[in-house]
């Protein structure tokens, strides 16, 4: 029998090369059959999946988020796409955005394009709704232009002025500081009232502080608009009208208000009516640049008009006898009825005229505006606003 071992080391050598290269070749056939087995599998369990999301979807042209792990719908959290499946679409792309979902977070968004019939697809991401500047944050670095409220329907622009804020993290606030009890400045600079609680409510649904700037009532509405802003928005007895709304932008009514009048107690039978204030020799006091001096120079032309600057003082003036009526609404009046024993509001059940009093901030903040709406629609659900209410002596109209 021929012996076959190597003679020499460089035989051996050249042998055990051939082995080596043999080895690899063999391992790699391997590796790529089970790869292909690997990934028949996984597409296996892909298209099942991808199949229920498009079924899914037919149902929700308008838009949805799906878990896709428990094919539930979330009802909280702020969505944000990923920019890895941007612009996937149809059912030809659904697998890839499935199987990036499926190792990621498990949630897919989807929508109808009316313009082109298309469904578009995004694996996303979700936050808490109280994580808004990490979500603001995830969407700019992913390229996306919004992010997705659940809970409210609220697209939020990753540029706009919500990110702004919620970057800053402090919600500016203007306010005048001198309308009991809805807002008023302490000597020491600190406020309290009604909407000064509105409003840190407003922040909080935002994830940021609340900073109080103070405003007048004769310059609110250049304060409103002035260039650079001097705050976001401007709260605390700002009644809702058509002509704010022409020129500014106006949340939903959070409180009930009207024209009522404080006079002396001594004198509550003598004021049952406009007809009975609109004469000469009864004196109205009235803060300038507001409402309350609209309505008395447009319903009281006999009588005697009197301009004080400082709101806050009237109701001691009247009580003094430095005039005998103080226009003001029915959402001030009761607060110095109680604390003033010499004052009296013998018409806060008949109100001159209905309104609601709401937000004001500047045109082109509509995403802000969305956010403040979505804050007094909750309050209002949960029983916030009404607890505020009670614990001011409001009345609860909603």
């Amino acid at each position: 029998m021929k012996n076959m071992i190597p003679k020499n080391t460089g035989q051996i050598r050249n042998l055990l090369c051939f082995l080596t290269v043999l080895l690899i070749l063999c391992c790699s056939a391997i590796v790529v059959v089970y790869f292909n087995h690997d990934n028949r599998i996984e597409q296996d369990s892909i298209k099942p999946v991808s199949d229920k999301v498009w079924t899914f979807s037919q149902s929700r042209p308008d838009g949805f988020t799906l878990d896709i792990r428990t094919m539930t719908e979330p009802t909280e959290g702020i969505a944000v796409s990923y920019a890895e499946t941007q612009n996937s679409h149809s059912r030809n792309q659904l697998d890839k955005v499935v199987r990036h979902a499926l190792s990621h977070d498990g949630y897919v968004g989807g929508w109808l394009n009316t313009e082109n019939g298309l469904y578009y697809f995004d694996s996303a991401r979700l936050f808490p709704e109280t994580s808004l500047k990490d979500a603001i944050r995830f969407g700019t670095e992913n390229g996306q232009h919004s992010v997705f409220i659940l809970s409210t329907g609220s697209d939020i622009p990753t540029d706009g002025k919500v990110a702004e804020i919620v970057e800053r993290g402090t919600l500016r606030i203007g306010t005048t500081g001198d309308y009991r009890p809805l807002s008023f400045r302490e000597a020491d600079g600190t406020y309290w009232g009604f909407g000064i609680e509105v409003a840190k409510e407003i922040a909080s649904c935002l994830g940021v502080g609340a900073e109080f700037v103070r405003t007048s009532w004769p310059t609110l509405t250049a304060d409103v608009l002035a260039e650079p802003q001097t705050f976001d928005l401007a709260i605390g007895g700002i009644t809702i009208t058509d002509t704010r709304r022409e020129t500014m932008l106006m949340s939903e009514g959070y409180l009930a208000n009207g024209k009522t009048i404080l006079c002396r107690a001594s004198e509550a039978d003598r004021f049952r009516s406009l007809a009975d204030i609109d004469k000469p020799e009864v004196r109205v006091m009235v803060n300038p640049g507001g409402l309350n001096e609209k309505f008395a120079n447009e319903n009281l032309t006999r009588a005697t008009i009197v301009v004080h600057r400082k709101n806050e003082e009237i109701p001691s003036l009247i009580a003094q006898g430095e005039a005998d009526v103080m226009i003001t609404e029915i959402t001030e009046a009761p607060y110095y009825v109680q604390t003033d024993s010499r004052l009296a509001a013998p018409l806060l059940n008949e109100p001159f005229n209905h309104g609601e009093i709401g937000v004001l901030m500047k045109k082109g903040q509509e995403d802000l505006m969305g956010m403040v709406n979505n804050a007094i629609r909750k309050m209002k659900s949960d029983g916030t606003l009404c607890r505020l209410h009670e614990k001011y002596g409001l009345v609860f109209a909603y």
